[in-house]
């Protein structure tokens, strides 16, 4: 088995999917570390009790943030097609966190007032976990205006945090408590 360390990163630089070497502080690596960030949060919110709820959900989601962060290591196009399991991040994983996001809201009471993020610890993780989205969001956006990141990735990156949002309040609902209002 090969070594955990290359000290190939020593310097201050890392190797995109591709070869090509850049510094460790650039835009692209900065977004899909945040995206392998937003991946730890999910683990982590998986990892707390009740961890059958949404575990299927946020596998996926997991998954699919693997894929989020090939795209974003892979400035060559056709190199990315050749590596990745299955298609790019698109329309189907954005319409099925919609169709997510629409059967959440449907089981949640409507809110009036601004919440404040916290409750269970399950649901304390996915408000987490919604901030490191919004976070890697913010990384992309400026990646997709270039040209160097689909924008689909936004769009996912977008819907994403707001069911990360409503999986926070139904953890909390499912334990009753209730959300706190600003």
């Amino acid at each position: 088995m090969a070594r955990i360390y290359t000290r190939t990163g020593d310097a201050g630089e890392t190797g995109l999917f591709g070869g090509e070497r850049v510094p460790k502080d650039d835009p692209r690596v900065a977004a899909y570390g945040d995206v392998d960030e937003l991946n730890a949060a999910l683990g982590l919110a998986l990892a707390l009790e009740p961890q059958e709820q949404s575990r299927d959900l946020l596998e996926r989601v997991q998954r699919d943030l693997f894929t989020v962060g090939a795209e974003l290591a892979t400035p060559d196009r056709a190199r990315l097609a050749k590596a990745l399991p299955g298609e790019p991040i698109g329309d189907p994983e954005i319409a099925a966190l919609e169709r997510a996001i629409d059967a959440h809201e449907a089981q949640l009471t409507a809110l009036s007032n601004f919440i404040l993020p916290g409750g269970t610890p399950k649901a304390a993780a996915l408000h987490l976990a919604r901030t490191v989205c919004r976070r890697a969001e913010r990384a992309v956006v400026p990646l997709a205006r270039d040209g160097a990141a689909p924008p689909a990735v936004v769009r996912y990156l977008n819907r994403l945090s707001d069911l990360l949002f409503l999986l926070a309040r139904a953890a909390n609902a499912a334990a009753g408590r209730s959300d706190v209002r600003w």
